[in-house]
């Protein structure tokens, strides 16, 4: 068994507020005895405007992935630093990764969001398009931890059912998903969508969001969750603003699920 913490923010503008709250969420999580914390989605910074600008900022100097090393080294706890920008090779977009880093600062793996939001809204931004500055990622991964295999994705990949059986089957046992989804879109579908994939995959999930007002355009749904594979809700985050939720998990638990429930085999028979 193992506990494993949450961070829900109110990511703004500037890079440098962003992460000293993120600093401060991290200690709360080690304070609390977790061993693994998952930030949210574009947690250095929301303004999608000037991620190419960052972008370019932290090839030089490691602004965001040198602060996240050496954080998660100080706290000795893995952190996954839900979306970071970095540059594509022609420097014109930048890719959203997911970055996995052990409790000794190195970089473990790698996963850069394929699923890109490019959707109309029916709120007060109305319009997003995340490809016209982020470039597609290709290829899925599960990085091995010490609490187990995690398939990594990103918000608007959780309204892809296949990329987590995908997950599923190339060995994840715990799923996360670090979002900034929208007020709008997460009041609707943020926590079915969340415990069906945790019931589909019979995977725990953790769900990293970004919660509150960010701007007078952009909102986020909060609410960050970790459900466990039979889909019950261990821990939420019911008011929006920055803050730690913490659940032990344990794999055990998914093998006495996928065992007495054997939904892979089944899929299989039936040419799934």
């Amino acid at each position: 068994m193992a506990k494993v913490a949450v961070a829900q923010m109110l990511s703004g503008e500037g890079w440098q507020a962003n992460l000293a709250q993120a600093e401060a969420l991290a200690e709360e999580a080690v304070e609390c005895g977790a061993e693994l914390l998952l930030l949210p989605e574009n947690f250095a910074m929301l303004d999608s405007k000037a991620l190419i600008e960052l972008a370019k900022e932290e090839k030089e100097s490691q602004v965001i992935t040198g602060f996240v090393a050496a954080l998660a080294s100080r706290l000795n706890i893995w952190i996954i630093a839900g979306s970071v920008p970095l540059l594509n090779d022609s420097e014109d977009k930048v890719f959203a990764s997911c970055l996995v880093f052990n409790c000794d600062g190195q970089l473990a793996d790698r996963y850069d969001k394929i699923h890109l939001f490019d959707v109309d809204v029916a709120d007060t931004h109305s319009v997003y398009r995340e490809s016209d500055f982020i470039e597609h990622g290709k290829e899925l991964v599960v990085a091995a931890t010490p609490l187990g295999k995690i398939g990594l994705s990103i918000c608007y990949d959780l309204r892809f059912p296949e990329h987590y059986q995908k997950l599923r089957l190339g060995g994840a046992e715990i799923l996360i998903v670090p979002s900034a989804f929208t007020y709008v879109t997460g009041e609707a579908h943020w926590e079915v969508l969340l415990r069906a994939r945790a019931i589909e995959t019979q995977c725990y999930v953790l769900a990293a969001n970004q919660g509150g007002e960010h701007s007078e355009s952009r909102k986020s749904w909060g609410h960050s969750m970790i459900i466990d594979p039979w889909g019950k809700v261990l821990a939420e985050k019911q008011e929006p603003g920055p803050g730690v939720i913490i659940a032990e998990i344990e794999v055990d638990e998914i093998l006495t699920r996928r065992k007495a429930m054997p939904i892979i085999e089944h899929r299989q028979k039936a040419g799934f």
